[in-house]
């Protein structure tokens, strides 16, 4: 087993959604479908354990929220926290309590936690030119501000991060910088801050973390915290010009509210405060150093990517700095979650929104469930299409538990009128001994956080209990040999309930539905729980487990996504047209046909590619700032539109003798504007 062993008590937290918008299938994957799993499953082992979350409704997103819709801060977080609250309750994510940041106990903490550092020194206060945007009449917090990113290229990076490289950011590092509130550019104006000193940190960062954790935590959480370090860290603002969010506590401060990064993660700890006062507990000892280290709480984050700077850098500083409370054991933090080939996008709404699959596939909460821990974004960015959600459920969940569990206990009615005789113990060794290394190995990988790999083994158990009823071919000797069947068709029943068992944390629902079917009661079974069938048990009328999904459920979710595609499309405000040309002037411009022969990275860029074209007139180099989006091996082959006649330019020591026409997507994404089907190399573009 893992080192979780050696705690006596847990503290997990997932990242606190915005309450600016509903939940998606990529927040799932990210930051509660791992979790939820983890939780269930450290109950199944009887820890004391807490499991907290809540809306997070400060911070910049909510009052562009506000604004877009012409309504207040308040009702946006209203609105959005009831709706993201009920749509967790109903998919069965089994938080201790899911709380919200404006509530009082949380802006208590925060105020008490700012002073704690203002007091011991620890804050270094300044005055700078910050962005102001003068249309607006406002000082720009880091989301108000979006520009190109300096490390990638990204055109849409905002002012305190870019989402594509996850590269840390302030707003001033960005290039051509304009305010989300007017679209304009904004200018600098004096103001005052109090920043913490992450490069005060530094040190002790890279002793607990970069020594501390190298080999304990994911190779991609790793990597990205060795990156920023070795990078150097610089002071971060904790406080911002801003209307909406908690006042900083200070006489000198008065208009400014505390950084959203401040106070969100203190969000864990004001809702565990809540969840103890409404159950009787102490909430010190699942946050706070305790006399005896050995009596410490286990805390883990379970979040996304684009959280692990403020998770593994920021917060802890800010724990440290305060030095009462307990630090991060792990951050489990997972990779991106596409779709169909593209990225979630909640702008294009491109995305499989929470509540609108619970409302179009009532009671398929464990088919979801599944679906999305088979392709969980551990360490790198995996895809969900529906194709593959209709693959997975039939011919997994299906044909392969579901047929074997409801093959046994037709069998069983069948023959026995669902009656168990005279069997209280698993008689077959074999089985028992391959069920036993299941428990150990899908514990391992749960506590290792490779879900993954324990569902996998899951299903190799219910794929045991197949291969082992179809060898005995019970059906068979029923006539002959009545008690070997009996036998056989008992140590199933054996197997059904072990896969209840181990089916709990990444399945709920079917386990309950087992576990009715077996007719053995309780809300839960523990994993060190003695499962047995006394003589004259009778079992309950065999259900399915699940059904199959028809080609027709998957052809309307792909219609509605291409559906809302074409109304995003339609909806996107086009860039007013250029000054004239004459008829000359656009004449002289000449493009052709061509294809791209082979293609490759230019050293020490980000940005572009060495293209070989063959324009039909000859095959030339084109250097082209495409490679954020397209990998080279996959345009090789492709046909483009390339203007031949415009003057070479000398790029990155390579001459460039020519340019490739490419449109955006409404997300800024470059795609390629591609000739006709039929188009031969070197024929004009007229």
């Amino acid at each position: 087993m893992s080192d979780l062993n050696k705690f006596k008590r847990y503290t997990v937290t997932s990242a606190l959604p915005y309450a600016n918008g509903p939940l998606h299938i990529g927040h799932l994957a990210g930051a509660y479908i791992p979790a939820d799993i983890f939780v269930r499953h450290l109950r199944l082992r009887k820890k004391d354990v807490v499991w907290v979350c809540g809306s997070d409704e400060h911070g910049a997103a909510i009052t562009i929220k506000a604004k877009k819709e012409g309504i207040t801060p308040q009702q946006i977080i209203d609105k959005y926290h009831q709706q993201i609250k009920e749509s967790f309750e109903q998919f069965g994510i089994a938080f201790d309590i899911y709380h919200r940041t404006s509530s009082p106990v949380h802006h208590d903490l925060s105020q008490e936690f700012f002073l704690n550092l203002y007091e011991k020194g620890e804050f270094i206060e300044r005055e700078s030119e910050q962005y102001y945007d003068a249309e607006f009449d406002q000082f720009l917090a880091d989301r108000y501000i979006t520009g190109t990113c300096p490390n990638c290229g990204n055109e849409g990076a905002y002012g305190d991060q870019c989402e594509k490289c996850g590269t840390s950011l302030s707003p001033t590092d960005l290039i051509n910088p304009k305010s989300t509130l007017s679209g304009k550019a904004p200018v600098l104006r004096l103001t005052k801050h109090w920043y913490l000193p992450l490069d005060k940190y530094q040190p002790w960062l890279e002793e607990w973390l970069l020594e501390g954790k190298k080999n304990k935590w994911k190779t991609n959480v790793y990597g990205q915290c060795s990156s920023w370090l070795k990078a150097g860290l610089q002071p971060r603002s904790m406080t911002r010009d801003l209307d909406w969010g908690i006042d900083v506590p200070l006489e000198e401060a008065k208009g400014k509210k505390l950084y959203v990064w401040l106070d969100a993660p203190i969000g864990y700890i004001s809702a565990t405060k809540q969840w103890a006062a409404d159950n009787n507990k102490d909430w010190q000892k699942y946050w706070k150093r305790q006399a005896n280290e050995e009596d410490n709480s286990c805390l883990i984050h379970f979040i996304g990517k684009d959280n692990i700077v403020f998770h593994c850098i920021t917060f802890p500083s800010i724990l440290h700095a305060h030095g009462e409370y307990i630090l991060p054991e792990n951050v489990p933090a997972n990779e991106f979650l596409n779709l169909e080939g593209d990225k979630l996008s909640t702008s294009r709404n491109h995305a499989v929104w929470l509540h609108e699959y619970l409302e179009e596939f009532p009671g398929k909460q464990d088919e979801l469930r599944y679906v999305l821990t088979s392709i969980l974004p551990e360490t790198s960015d995996s895809e969900f299409t529906w194709r593959d959600y209709q693959a997975r459920v039939n011919n997994e969940l299906v044909a392969i538990l579901g047929n074997f569990v409801n093959r046994v206990m037709i069998l069983m009615h069948k023959y026995y009128e669902g009656k168990v005789e005279g069997l209280a113990d698993l008689k077959d060794e074999v089985l028992y001994g391959q069920i036993g290394k299941a428990y150990d190995s899908i514990q391992e990988s749960i506590e290792n956080y490779k879900f993954r790999q324990a569902l996998s083994d899951l299903m190799d158990v219910a794929r045991l209990g197949n291969k082992y009823l179809t060898d005995k071919e019970p059906w068979k000797t029923f006539k002959t040999d009545p008690a070997a069947t009996r036998e056989v068709l008992q140590n199933c029943l054996h197997i059904i309930a072990n896969l209840g068992v181990l089916a709990q944390p990444f399945l709920p629902a079917a386990s309950k539905k087992i576990f009715s079917m077996l007719n053995l009661t309780g809300d839960a079974f523990s994993y060190d729980e003695k499962i047995s069938f006394e003589d004259g048990h009778q079992l309950n009328t065999p259900e399915l487990l699940f059904e199959k999904v028809e080609d027709a459920v998957i052809e309307k979710q792909l219609e509605k996504l291409l559906n809302k595609a074409q109304e995003v499309a339609e909806a996107v405000e086009v860039s007013p047209a250029k000054e004239n040309v004459n008829y000359d002037q656009f004449s002289a411009m000449d493009i052709r046909v061509g294809t791209i022969l082979a293609a490759e990275k230019v050293a020490k860029t980000k940005k572009l590619l060495k293209l070989t074209i063959d324009t039909g007139l000859d095959t030339r180099t084109v250097v082209s700032g495409i490679a954020e989006y397209f990998e080279p091996e996959a345009i090789v082959g492709r046909q483009v539109s390339i203007l031949v006649n415009l003057e070479p330019r000398e790029i990155k020591g390579i001459v460039s003798k020519g340019m490739i026409l490419m449109s955006e997507n409404p997300d800024g994404k470059l795609i390629f504007v591609t000739p006709g089907e039929g188009a031969v190399n070197g024929r004009v573009i007229r």
